[in-house]
């Protein structure tokens, strides 16, 4: 929306009191997990604005912890899917089953059909089974025999994959990359942070686990006014610019033209601006500012800038190439 839809004294008021939850989940992920707050921000985002979140990072950095303990501290049902280079597409979505008695066939649903799903090491799947997951994260439906099944209200992905160039990985199409509102790197923890869990995990006793402290309804109101937060026509424009010079470096670095293979599509442009709405609810405003959209356009652009093979054969990065963009763009 281009202007406030309420008084803006008036909807930052109603935002204090639609957001606590959100405290109350940061608090109840703590218990289990160990400093990571960008995560746990990008985890909380991809909630707000019902989109799904790919995570990458080496194995042991708490990835799969995080994603579960977000699960548990909400009333919503959650599937874990291990990905393996010998699942199928029936192992994901479900199949039909003959019933002799009936002489009929019968869904048998599979294991996406849950709120939240955990689709862990991602990229050690076939083809096949990406191209399953591709409509569910798509049009949040299956299709099963001639019959379409939809999936329940909310649905997320929250992907875990480990770097590319690990044993036994595959690249994910760019098609499906382009379907996940975020991309988050996770990286080492700090000295202090590895200490602390040293101290809490170092251990045979049971670990902690989360306990639900928000509903689907809590969830469903704070939804509703992301659609209110005022952003200003600079700040569109400045998000629009972001994404053309994907598209067209040459017109903010004649240096960049060569590193860039693709750009990025409208869809990054609509969940950059969604995605700063949610930071701004985040942090209780009424508004969206240029830095709530400097701060998530890494996450939002990462995997849907596809580099040259020049930038590759340089071991330039995405991220490389987006810091200069966001360095060039001028903020308004």
């Amino acid at each position: 929306m281009e202007t406030p839809t309420n008084d803006p004294q008036q909807l930052a008021g109603r935002i204090a009191a639609a957001s606590p939850w959100i405290n109350r989940v940061k608090d109840e992920i703590g218990r289990v997990l160990v400093g990571q707050e960008e995560l746990v921000d990008r985890l909380i985002i991809g909630m707000l604005c019902n989109g799904h979140i790919l995570l990458e990072g080496m194995p042991g950095l708490a990835k799969t912890l995080a994603v579960n303990a977000l699960a548990g501290s909400m009333k919503l049902s959650f599937s874990r899917i291990q990905f393996t280079p010998d699942l199928l597409p029936a192992d994901l979505v479900g199949t039909m089953i003959y019933n002799p008695e009936e002489r009929t066939f019968e869904p048998k649903l599979g294991p996406i059909f849950a709120h939240i799903i955990l689709a862990d090491e991602i990229n050690r799947a076939p083809a096949k089974v990406q191209s399953a997951l591709l409509e569910a994260m798509q049009e949040r439906q299956v299709t099963l025999g001639d019959k379409t099944y939809l999936l329940p209200k909310p649905f997320l992905v929250l992907a875990t994959q480990n770097p590319i160039d690990q044993e036994g990985t595959y690249q994910l199409p760019e098609a499906q990359l382009d379907r996940f509102l975020l991309k988050v790197t996770v990286g080492y923890p700090s000295k202090a942070d590895e200490l602390e869990i040293m101290d809490r995990m170092a251990n045979t006793a049971a670990h902690p686990t989360t306990e639900p402290v928000v509903d689907q309804e809590t969830i469903a109101e704070s939804r509703a006014l992301l659609n209110e937060i005022y952003m200003d026509p600079a700040v569109r424009e400045y998000i629009v610019d972001l994404v053309i010079a994907t598209r067209y470096p040459s017109k903010v670095d004649s240096s960049l033209q060569p590193l860039i293979r693709a750009g990025a599509s409208p869809r990054a442009t609509i969940n950059l601006a969604l995605v700063a709405r949610a930071r701004a609810f985040m942090d209780g405003r009424s508004f969206v500012t240029p830095q709530d959209v400097k701060i998530l356009a890494r996450d939002v652009l990462r995997h849907r800038v596809l580099l040259s093979y020049e930038a590759e054969a340089e071991d330039m990065t995405p991220d490389t190439v987006i810091e200069r963009i966001l360095a060039k763009v001028p903020v308004p």
